[in-house]
Formats: structure tokens, C-alpha cells, sequence
């Protein structure tokens, strides 16, 4: 039976049709659900709506149900029979049963919709408080909480309607800052689950370091490139100038030092597994970077990347010239490999996501769909559309909706 063939008695029902939300607490145990659907059965109702949730093995579960029939004999009616009926039942299996008499269905959800996802560690009571509250300031309504996951963070969902994701992100930014906690505000829809390219920035973003300063640091040169770093990634210098002058710094040195780096590279805290996850999934991965081909190309053999570009350290008679060769990787052209890559993909740029930590990342940042600042300058946090503060990549991965449960269930199954 196709969709126009339903007969309208089967449709959702109107403001003015009777209906009955059915309220069960208690201790959970197989066959809760199965039960009550059981003895609402026997008095021919519709299920207009569920919601079941469990925690710490207690059960609420929720069903409105359109309200049956009256009686045709004149003691009782159809619904007083219900209500004796789940009482009963529930009492049977030690539950409480709460029955609220209404109309229709629930009330439409306000228009503009966002996921707020909110990361603690720990996320106290007082947090909690002062982001609902927040919410609630701005004329949203929270429809519904849920865990995304326990550790290494604790990380809680807020879908919330009613107000336009702009206005709501605004009003949480500086709430979140004073708490102490990241809260990511992104529009709901099917854009959110459509997102199939992720691009990252390479240091201190997917890995620890800044590879420069490594290879600064068998030059004998460290203290002074990672002065010039720091101010180029706080936007106070420009990246190209930057970059020349520091890999000026590793003239002389000889090429045997690329290995001897590629070994000293610390991956961020839950990278693989953020890169794994991701690759279930179908997405694609790639990286972009003001670092060094020498680096981003092992990185990608490595995890599998589908893509990678870099600067390349230019290297004559087994030693580092102190030059770079090719297009310099800087702030704008990460944002133009990030359109190459979504090309190449096959991906609309709004359905991408890109993550870095500096300056030269803002480009890339705000030409993406979801835009995530991890663990970056102020300037960049300021600028982005969201920013994770904790030092595990794998968070992002809330921010997508994906659960811990549903991470740690895929590698137990694929191992």
C-alpha cells in the first residue's frame, strides 16, 4: 500500500482526536516493552509515539497511543478498562504505571533545529545547569538529552528547537569559555549524516608535534624555530615568509634525519581511531599541511588516507637544502585543496568537515561544511564553527552524532 493509499483513520491524528500518554518506571528486565504493547493490544488503539530510555538499569518508557473506543454498556468505558488494565499489569511485575488523558499528538516542535553537543571532563551538575539554562534564555527548547559517551569524556547530546543555530551557537560560546566545557552547535537534518569528507590539519592537530621543530632540533636550532612557529600560528606572521625562514634554519642537514623524524611523530590521543571510525563509515580522509611531504606521505600510508599535501623539503646530494619546492601549502591553499579534495570525492563542500589548530587553518575552517577548532589559538576558536578543547581527536566524532558504544562495538566486531 503505497503512502496516498493509508486511509485517513490511520493517519497521524488532529488536535481534537483523544488520546492517552501510557507512563512506565521501573526496574529493567526482558519483556517490559513486549508487555504493555501486549495489553494495549487487547483494546485496539494506534501508537502515535514512543520513547524508551534506560539508565543504571531503570526503565522509563513512554507511548502515546490514540484513546480507545467507549463501551457500549453503560457501567464503564473502553478507556477506564485500559487504565485498570495497565495498573494491573504493572503492579504484577513491581512497575509503576502513570496514564495522562490529552488530545492529539505532541505539541510541533519549534522551526530551527541544532544538535548541541556539550564535552566535559568531568561535565559537572553546574555545567549542566548553566547550559540549559542558557538554552532555555534564547527562546529554545530542549527535546531530548542523551549520552554519546562516558569516557574519556563524559559527552551529552541536547537536540534543541525553537531558535535559528547561529543565535544559539552565539549565546553558548562564551557560556561554554566560562564553564570550562566545549559545547559544538550544529544545525540538525540530514546534512549532518550526509558529511563524507573529513580533512585534517597534520601538527598538533593529528599528530603531537610540529614536525619543523623536530627536525629543528637535530639542527641544533629548536628554541629558535618554535618561536617563529608559535607567532605564525597565532596569525601575527605570515605563513610563507615563516615557513622559508625557518627551513632555512636546516641547511646542512643530512637526509638520513627524515627517517629518523618520521619515527619521533606522536599521533594525538584516539587519531586512529577517529580515522578508522571514519573509514567504516564510508567517509574519506585526507590531510593537509604546512608541514612536509617527507612526514604527510607516511602518515598516509599509514592510516590509510585518501588524501595528502604538504610542503616538500627540498633535498640535494643527501642533504636539506634549506628550501622548499612546489606550491607553498599556506593558510589559502589548504582551503583550495580542501574544494580539490571535495571534487575528487565527489562530495558538495558542505558536506565536508575540516579540523586544525592554527591561523593558517581558518581558510579551511570556514570553507567547510563543519568547521572544528581542536584545541586552537584563540583566534581560530573565535572564528570557527565549533572547537574541542580536550586533547582526544576521536571526539569529533560526537560532534557527527556517532556514539561510543557504536565506535567500540564496530572494533569489536571487525577486531
Amino acid at each position: 500500500m503505497s503512502a496516498s493509499q493509508i486511509p485517513p483513520a490511520t493517519a497521524v491524528p488532529g488536535d481534537d482526536v483523544p488520546t492517552l500518554l501510557v507512563k512506565i518506571f521501573g526496574k529493567d528486565r526482558p519483556g517490559i516493552t513486549a508487555g504493555l504493547f501486549d495489553t494495549l493490544a487487547a483494546y485496539s488503539v494506534d501508537v502515535v509515539d514512543i520513547e524508551q530510555v534506560v539508565t543504571r538499569g531503570r526503565i522509563v518508557l513512554c507511548v502515546l497511543v490514540t484513546a480507545p473506543a467507549p463501551a457500549r454498556d453503560a457501567i464503564g468505558s473502553s478507556e477506564g478498562d485500559l487504565r485498570a488494565t495497565v495498573h494491573s499489569w504493572a503492579d504484577s511485575l513491581h512497575l509503576q504505571a502513570e496514564i495522562i488523558s490529552g488530545r492529539g499528538d505532541n505539541r510541533p516542535r519549534g522551526s530551527g533545529r541544532s544538535h548541541v553537543t556539550v564535552l566535559g571532563h568531568p561535565l559537572t551538575a553546574e555545567s549542566a545547569a548553566a547550559i540549559a539554562a542558557a538554552i532555555t534564555s534564547t527562546g529554545g527548547n530542549i527535546d531530548r538529552i542523551f549520552r554519546l559517551a562516558k569516557y574519556p569524556v563524559t559527552a551529552v547530546e541536547f537536540a534543541v528547537s525553537g531558535v535559528a543555530t547561529d543565535a544559539l551557537r552565539s549565546r553558548l560560546a562564551p557560556e561554554a569559555a566560562e564553564l570550562g566545557v566545549d559545547v559544538a552547535v550544529v544545525a540538525a537534518g540530514l546534512q549532518r549524516r550526509a558529511q563524507r569528507l573529513v580533512v585534517m590539519d597534520v601538527d598538533s592537530t593529528l599528530i603531537q608535534d610540529e614536525v619543523i621543530e623536530l627536525f629543528a632540533a637535530h639542527a641544533g636550532c629548536e628554541a629558535e624555530v618554535a618561536e617563529v612557529t608559535a607567532a605564525a600560528m597565532r596569525g601575527e606572521l605570515d605563513f610563507e615568509q615563516s615557513l622559508h625562514a625557518r627551513v632555512a634554519l636546516l641547511a646542512g642537514l643530512d637526509a638520513s634525519v627524515v627517517e629518523t623524524v618520521r619515527k619521533e611523530v606522536r599521533l594525538t590521543p584516539g587519531a586512529r581511531t577517529l580515522v578508522r571510525t571514519l573509514k567504516r563509515l564510508g567517509y574519506q580522509v585526507g590531510v593537509v599541511s604546512g608541514g612536509f611531504t617527507q612526514v604527510t606521505d607516511a602518515l598516509r600510508e599509514e592510516l590509510g588516507l585518501d588524501f595528502a599535501a604538504a610542503n616538500t623539503l627540498e633535498i640535494v646530494d643527501g642533504k636539506l637544502t634549506g628550501r622548499v619546492t612546489g606550491d607553498i601549502v599556506d593558510r589559502a591553499g589548504k582551503a583550495r585543496l580542501l574544494r580539490s579534495f571535495a571534487e575528487q570525492a565527489g562530495v558538495p563542500l558542505d558536506q565536508t568537515v575540516a579540523i586544525g589548530d592554527g591561523a593558517n587553518d581558518l581558510d579551511m575552517l570556514n570553507a567547510a561544511g563543519l568547521g572544528v577548532a581542536f584545541n586552537a589559538k584563540p583566534v581560530v576558536r573565535e572564528a570557527a564553527h565549533t572547537a574541542v578543547n580536550v586533547p582526544f581527536l576521536d571526539t569529533v566524532l560526537y560532534l557527527l552524532g556517532i556514539t561510543r558504544e557504536e565506535v567500540e562495538a564496530a572494533d569489536t566486531h571487525i577486531g
